[in-house]
């Protein structure tokens, strides 16, 4: 009990200590991102904006699907761009977006839990690679936000209903729609909380957040009018093509283990070259040998820790999550229903892709998954109370071993070029470089 005596009596330093470490690894992976096509759609849009004031009313490219609708992508980087001229101002914008996600959820992780948990959530998600390995300029990464607001407004409405909490409820499964097509996985976790009575619903609210999105997506339809070719191009692959095939919706199932286990995504596990670390071919084979058998030992053990602790949470939901009664909840109770509601979600949107999923697909759900294990670390916490602040200890260090390697040398990271020069060279060569602008003008 002294340990955790000591972790309450010095939460604030403690919690303060992984926010700003969560900070430092979201600049590094940031400044070390390497530039693909997932930024560049987005620049490119932000920065016809800003320069030409040609907002796009449609999002990246997606597969079969075509491009998400709405100009929400543009905004991300173009309205930055308008404050500060740089490529550090959409960059560091969402950094800000990321975090603000955390504070939802901690919002609502205070109140089901006790602190010393609440720490476990801060490492948990904060200095996850699941979590910052997304901290780079491309539709998914900005998920978590609306992910953040869809549980933060759910967990108010959960005791009685709400003009505002209902409205910003809407807002974020529409907002969430215009930067990834994994949007259906909050409408239907909305849906089976309604049906479940586990929310109540203000409907002003619901219509006036309808109608709010819909007004946003006016440009968009009015673009598909003249160019429905953003709609997607004609493929064998339909919707509702994952409800026929067994795989797609497994491996989808499966995910949600993962996310809330170290089973990270094989561009952290697979692809590091260790180059930075000897010139010595036969040393970084071993090293990168080691460093797989360890990633995927790890990785292991917990997905199945993660199986086991989603067995116990599924003893707390199975009696009620048919019955249309209304239940008595406490607040740690209701965040395990919330969960089950997500993990529905998953099965739906995979029945209903016409895609297999890859982790980023569904990295919306991330959190969501955490909250299982947060469940059972509570119900630990106090048989085993030392043990479970040790272990978060040990956890964080892991994480941070794991970041540093992945921040430097991974599929999507590298140390050897910044991210500042590559935007630079992709603006000049797509000629929205500032120096074309000026000649643009000069010439006019």
């Amino acid at each position: 009990m002294y340990l955790n005596q000591q972790i309450e009596k010095h939460f604030t330093l403690i919690y303060w200590s992984i926010f700003v470490s969560s900070v430092g690894l979201l600049l590094l992976y940031a400044s070390n991102q390497i530039l693909t096509g997932d930024q560049t759609q987005m620049l490119l849009k932000g920065y016809l904006g800003a320069y030409h004031g040609t907002w796009l009313s449609y999002g990246n490219a997606a597969s079969v699907v075509g491009n998400v609708p709405g100009s929400l992508s543009a905004l991300l980087v173009g309205l930055p761009l308008l404050i500060w001229d740089s490529p550090w101002s959409p960059m560091l914008l969402l950094p800000i977006i990321r975090l603000m996600s955390f504070f939802l959820f901690d919002h609502v992780i205070k109140q089901c839990f006790s602190p010393v948990v609440r720490i476990s959530f801060a490492v948990l998600y904060l200095l996850s690679p699941w979590f910052l390995f997304d901290s780079l300029i491309y539709n998914p990464a900005y998920l978590c936000f609306f992910a953040g607001l869809h549980c933060w407004s759910a967990f108010k409405m959960r005791q009685s209903s709400s003009f505002i909490y209902g409205f910003l409820h809407v807002v974020a499964i529409g907002l969430a729609m215009q930067i990834h097509y994994s949007w259906p996985i909050l409408a239907a976790m909305s849906a089976y909380l309604y049906y479940r009575g586990i929310i109540k619903i203000n409907w002003w609210g619901i219509v006036a957040g309808g109608l709010a999105v819909l007004a946003s997506l006016v440009p968009y339809l009015m673009e598909v009018f003249h160019n429905p070719a953003i709609q997607g191009q004609d493929s064998d692959r339909y919707i509702g093509w994952g409800a026929v095939n067994v795989y797609p919706v497994l491996k989808a199932a499966l995910y949600w283990l993962r996310y809330s286990s170290f089973l990270f995504t094989n561009r952290i596990i697979v692809d590091a070259n260790f180059l930075w670390l000897t010139d010595i071919e036969w040393l970084r084979t071993v090293v990168d040998y080691i460093w797989q058998a360890v990633l995927f030992t790890v990785g292991g053990i917990t997905v199945i820790c993660a199986w086991v602790v989603n067995k116990k949470a599924w003893k707390v939901i199975k009696p009620h999550w048919r019955s249309r009664q209304a239940l008595n909840l406490t607040a740690s109770d209701w965040l395990m229903h919330y969960a089950f509601s997500a993990f529905l979600g998953i099965i739906v949107s995979a029945m209903l892709s016409p895609i297999i999923f890859s982790y980023w697909h569904l990295i919306i759900a991330f959190a969501f998954a955490l909250f299982p294990v947060l469940y059972y670390a509570e119900y630990w916490q106090q048989k085993r109370p030392e043990r479970l602040a040790k272990i978060t200890a040990i956890v964080a260090a892991y994480f941070l071993v794991v970041n540093l390697v992945a921040s430097h040398d991974s599929n999507k990271y590298t140390y050897l070029i910044g991210y500042q020069e590559q935007v630079e060279a992709y603006l000049e060569e797509q000629g929205l470089s500032l120096k074309d602008l000026v000649e643009e003008n000069q010439h006019n």
